[in-house]
């Protein structure tokens, strides 16, 4: 029967990260990932839109982002002078209506006091930056001046990977379909094609499956798959200054955000709109009806447009606050949650990677305090929400 110290389920940004960062570290035992995905085009990574900010409402979610900044900026220290995850810094716009302005100012002050370039706009400033916006029933926006963008989410994860390959992690193309464990560790894994594994740590960075990870080891999490398009829109009579401008997020929940000619746009459902079926199939319809003319009302020249493509991607939903699951179990003494990051995994993706490999490696945190993101607050049904999700 193999074994292996540091078993690593999930192959995206989280579980990759996880594996570099105990390298890093200077972990010495063996490490495997387990992806069942092999072609990884199904991971919530691959399927992500990319964003990377720090306009959260949770300190941690702040702290992991910075992270996730200084290490893309650091890419070609680390992984050599042609690493490009292809970030483009043209920031974030979220807006507020007059119900939402005290809470985006006091998500300001907050990311202020953490160091992060963030400037509270009223409807005329409004006006001023962004000449495209309709600002009828907005009372202010927050616009970051630096520090927020984009990037390519499979560059990054294909980077971390293949770091943490050619340094002798294990990748293993195979599926958990069981874990045994003892009342105080999980002991061994079945795999559908490989048989048994011992495992001395288990990570969970199962992304989407995370829940049904856990299940097999009799843990509840209340982490699944939640179902969402992303539609690419060709708008020749956008402007230039539009197209090199942030990634927008209404007060009615649609964001939108320019990719080359092109522009990124979607909404998240509410709890009674989510779509049935979780397979890979787009509801053009959701477009038409749903988004569409929220985003020409709030930017007129959208009212031409067309549907270029779209995709499907699945959040890793953590249905319990929204938040991030991340350290040991209190009572399992081997299994680490990466978990329910709710649609902002792969900017955090470094940074949970380095704090689970500091949990393993040194017995605690030493970069960021994550205790309030642990999963005692789901034994406890306590919440740590995070309010800015989109």
């Amino acid at each position: 029967m193999k074994s292996v110290d540091v078993a690593i389920v999930g192959g995206g940004v989280v579980g990759s990260s996880t594996a570099f960062h105990l390298l890093k570290h200077g972990f010495t035992g063996r490490i495997a990932i387990i992806e069942k995905d092999a072609s990884f085009n199904y991971s919530c990574t691959a399927r992500a839109v990319g964003g990377i900010r720090q306009q959260f409402s949770c300190p941690e979610n702040i702290q992991l982002s910075q992270y996730g900044l200084k290490f893309i900026a650091a890419l070609n220290t680390q992984f050599g002078p042609d690493a490009d995850v292809g970030f483009r810094e043209q920031g974030y716009l979220l807006l507020a209506s007059p119900s939402g302005l005290a809470a985006l100012k006091s998500n300001v002050d907050l990311q202020r006091s953490l160091g992060a370039d963030i400037d509270l706009l009223d409807p005329a400033q409004l006006k001023s930056v962004c000449p495209w916006l309709e600002t009828s029933g907005l009372a202010a926006g927050a616009l970051s001046r630096s520090g927020e963008g984009w990037l390519d989410p499979e560059t990054l994860m294909t980077l971390l990977r293949k770091q943490a390959l050619a340094k002798g992690v294990e990748l293993v193309k195979d599926e958990v379909i069981g874990i045994d464990r003892s009342a105080a560790a999980v002991t061994s894994l079945a795999l559908r094609e490989g048989g048994q594994l011992i495992v001395g740590a288990l990570v969970n960075a199962a992304g989407a499956g995370a829940g049904a990870l856990a299940a097999l080891a009799g843990i509840q999490l209340p982490v699944g798959p939640r179902k969402r398009y992303v539609y690419v829109l060709d708008c020749p009579a956008a402007s230039e200054a539009l197209r090199s401008g942030p990634l927008h997020v209404d007060p009615s929940g649609f964001y939108l955000r320019p990719e080359g000619r092109h522009f990124l746009s979607g909404l998240s459902p509410a709890p009674d709109e989510e779509p049935s079926s979780l397979d890979w199939d787009v509801d053009y319809s959701w477009f038409d009806e749903r988004i569409w003319p929220l985003l020409a009302e709030r930017i007129p020249v959208f009212e031409t447009l067309k549907v270029a493509n779209a995709w499907v991607g699945h959040y890793d939903f953590n249905a319990h606050d929204e938040n991030g699951i991340i350290g040991p179990h209190p009572l399992i003494s081997n299994f680490y949650f990466a978990n329910g990051f709710s649609g902002h995994g792969l900017q955090q993706g470094p940074a949970v990677g380095n704090a689970i490999a500091e949990l393993i490696v040194f017995g605690g945190y030493k970069t960021i305090d994550l205790e309030r993101m642990g999963y005692e607050r789901i034994l406890r049904r306590e919440r740590y929400g995070e309010t800015n999700i989109i």
